[in-house]
């Protein structure tokens, strides 16, 4: 199914999209009005890489594999 038609309500949430990180920085400009999301830098918290992104905000793939926002 075409993005365009979808209805306003049915918006992917963080945990639906992808655990690719093109995917998470897609989401994030969408969520951003378009303005570009980027990651500013990588840092490991118990084996697991945490990324910080430029909206300020830092996140990490739960055991699931799902994106999830995380406080360092």
């Amino acid at each position: 199914m075409s993005q365009a038609f979808v209805r306003e309500g049915d918006e992917l949430s963080l945990s639906d999209i992808s655990p690719t990180l093109p995917a998470l920085i897609n989401f994030l400009t969408r969520e951003n009005n378009g303005i570009r999301v980027y990651e500013k830098k990588v840092t490991e918290v118990e084996g697991q890489p945490v990324y910080e992104m430029s909206n300020g905000l830092r996140y990490a793939k739960d055991e699931n594999g799902r994106w999830i926002v995380v406080e360092i």
